[in-house]
């Protein structure tokens, strides 16, 4: 046992898949490896499960669908999370509905992440990192001009059901891809075979996406996709979902040159709307029914002009959006025909427009710089005026329209000796207030039982960035480890606001988002890998965060020491995975913040997979176990303490043609 905590410690999984010290990349579909991670699961897995497997990346967990990112210990409201480079906001002010969740893994190409200040070039207001979700798309002249694929997966707990089928056409100047995907879940069991009430959800996905190429080279690409999630569960927060219901389209035009410094320029146009509509009327002993929808609408535009010369490597993004977003509230109580309605999210609209660089550039002998910055600048107005005059109440004088600019610089030194790899780094940045933060009307968190009100006057928050890496690798062995800190200054967080009292039925309070002086939030990570023979290798990682206010007190949901460890056995078409993950106490809770900590875990598993060719169709067998030993757990990251699954076996075949 003591020989298993040790290597737990100690071998970790290498980070292969790093384009520079702070991109990564999964592959999720498709038939390239490349030497990048993929999901046990594979295609059948989630979106929440392939993000788990990111090195930097955790998920605040309010139900067992539609997961909220958080990178560097930093949840969405700084980090940037896109589509193919499309801005899309998510419609509910309770952050069921990241993102995330509007994709499936059946059009996912891969996931981008960038971490901290050097982001992808679409991210804005990203000190904590971005996030890139690249759809699959079938291209001009694939090696097979015709495919046809399909999945059908199963898990035991929760009784997990997936079906997707797809099909491809790739000819010299046309190509289309499209598909569907429909994913079922039951009420789940934790540990010990107990039963998480309101866990289940189901969600249909549906794609297309088509290119044709002129006679130039220049091409015209066009994508479609609709998603629709049901009767969703939420058993860590007051109420559930009744639809989040997504189309996201966009048409993008790419230009090639020929014998000139810049190789493409590509413009994108998109649109997205989003719906959300959360209800309690499934929930039991309610005193007061609510009916809270969302809507988000985002239209926008980015042009990316790519260079290359003989040592360097540009880019350069303009981009332009417009989102509008409304929520509400309305209240009924038993027996009565009395109602009380109330605008959580006040008609604001977003007009944001920045230009974006970036540079790589080789200085020979193994040495290497890379620069980064954008500039951007932006305008929030308030649409309703009855919304205004709420707000106004809290903040005299009060403007109905606000304008910020937002500023982030990034740059990096690396060299290469030998085994070694070194790269050193730092960037500043600042972000403008999100919605909620700036304009939000009692909104209710759970986390914390306050409910709370936005700040129009809130100063922009800023961020001086420092990281560092190092890498070993030789033969067999490759070693890794890196760390980064953030510097913030008008650090943005609630604050309790005595002189208000709570709408909301048992609610501590009323807090008032405010600028703090100073916070300090520190992320570190050591990697290995080990081969130890043609066919077995050994993996693991640990990571660790710390996070501190103006006054010394522990940030909220900061990551205790993880670790995580897997042997592979890779043979022909047959692929063996045994591995164990966990955590130490979390010792340095946000108890001023309302966090309670989490205990310690170690929960294991086993995965395998067959591939197989028969009759022109690659086939692929997967089964695998998770929580082995049925542990009742939650990590630090599960909203009040929402319990993991217990044991779960799931299994998948995948058709291709």
């Amino acid at each position: 046992m003591y020989l298993l905590l040790i290597s737990l410690l100690f071998i970790s999984e290498p980070d292969s898949t790093y384009k520079h010290v702070d991109v990564n990349e999964v592959v999720v579909s498709g038939a390239r490896h490349n030497g990048q991670k993929r999901s046990l699961k594979g295609v059948a897995a989630s979106i929440d499960e392939h993000l788990a497997e990111l090195n930097h990346v955790s998920l605040i967990r309010r139900g067992s669908y539609a997961m909220e990112p958080v990178v560097n210990n930093m949840q969405d409201e700084r980090v940037s999370t896109t589509i193919d480079g499309m801005k899309i906001f998510y419609a509910c002010t309770d952050k069921m509905d990241p993102v995330t969740s509007y994709v499936e893994s059946s059009n996912l190409q891969s996931i981008s992440l960038s971490s901290g200040l050097d982001g992808n070039p679409q991210a804005t207001g990203n000190i904590g990192g971005s996030i890139d979700l690249r759809l699959r798309k079938v291209g001009f002249n694939a090696i097979k001009p015709f495919q046809l694929g399909s999945i059908v997966s199963f898990e035991s707990n929760g009784a997990v059901r997936m079906v997707e089928a797809d099909v491809a056409l790739s000819q010299d100047r046309f190509y289309t891809n499209f598909g569907a995907s429909f994913r079922k879940a039951d009420n789940y069991s934790a540990g010990g075979n107990d039963e998480v009430q309101f866990s289940q959800f189901q969600k249909y996905n549906i794609f297309a996406n088509v290119g044709g190429k002129f006679a130039n080279g220049d091409r015209l690409e066009a994508t479609v996709i609709y998603d629709k999630a049901t009767d969703v569960g939420y058993p860590a927060l007051n109420m559930d979902v009744a639809k989040a219901e997504a189309i996201i389209t966009s048409l993008s035009y790419r230009r090639t040159f020929e014998n000139s410094f810049f190789l493409t320029n590509e413009t994108k146009a998109y649109y997205n709307r989003i719906v959300h509509i959360m209800d309690d009327s499934h929930r039991p002993d309610v005193p007061i029914r609510m009916d809270m929808p969302g809507k988000s609408w985002t239209a926008g535009l980015y042009n990316l002009l790519n260079g290359q010369g003989d040592y360097n490597q540009l880019q350069i993004n303009y981009d332009v959006y417009y989102n509008l977003r409304h929520a509400d509230m309305t209240m009924y109580a038993d027996n009565s025909d009395w109602q009380m309605y109330m605008l959580t999210w006040p008609d604001v609209s977003t007009l944001c427009t920045g230009i974006a660089a970036s540079d790589d550039v080789s200085l020979g002998n193994g040495q290497s710089l890379r620069f980064s910055g954008k500039g951007a600048w932006q305008q929030q107005h308030i649409g309703s005026y009855d919304g205004f005059q709420l707000l106004n109440v809290f903040f005299p004088h009060m403007k109905r329209t606000y304008h910020q600019t937002e500023l982030r610089i990034a740059a990096r030194y690396g060299i290469k000796s030998g085994p070694w790899q070194f790269n050193i780094g730092g960037g500043w940045g600042s972000r403008a207030p999100s919605i909620t933060e700036g304009y939000s009307y009692y909104l209710n968190n759970t986390f914390d039982n306050y409910d709370y009100i936005g700040n129009p006057r809130l100063s922009n928050e800023k961020a001086f960035e420092a990281n560092a890496s190092a890498t070993f690798s030789s033969g067999r062995l490759r070693l890794a480890v890196d760390a980064n800190i953030f510097r913030f200054s008008d650090y943005i967080i609630g604050h309790v606001e005595d002189r208000l009292s709570a709408m909301t039925i048992g609610a501590n309070g009323v807090k008032v988002y405010g600028n703090i002086d100073h916070a300090t939030i520190a992320n570190s990570q050591f990697s290995s890998a080990l081969q130890l023979s043609n066919f077995i290798s050994w993996n693991a990682n640990v990571s660790y965060g710390l996070g501190r206010d103006d006054n010394n007190d522990n940030l909220p949901l900061i990551a205790p020491l993880q670790y995580r460890s897997s042997v592979n056995f890779t043979k022909g078409g047959l692929d063996v995975v045994v591995n164990a993950e966990g955590a130490l106490k979390q010792y340095d809770s946000g108890a001023k913040y309302g966090e309670k900590g989490s205990n310690a875990y170690i929960v294991f598993g086993a995965n395998l997979t067959y591939t197989k060719l028969f009759s022109k169709v690659n086939t692929t067998f997967r089964i695998g176990l998770e929580n082995a030993l049925d542990k009742f757990y939650s990590t630090y990251s599960d909203w009040n303490g929402l319990p993991h699954k217990g044991r779960n076996v799931y299994f998948s075949v995948n058709l291709t043609l």
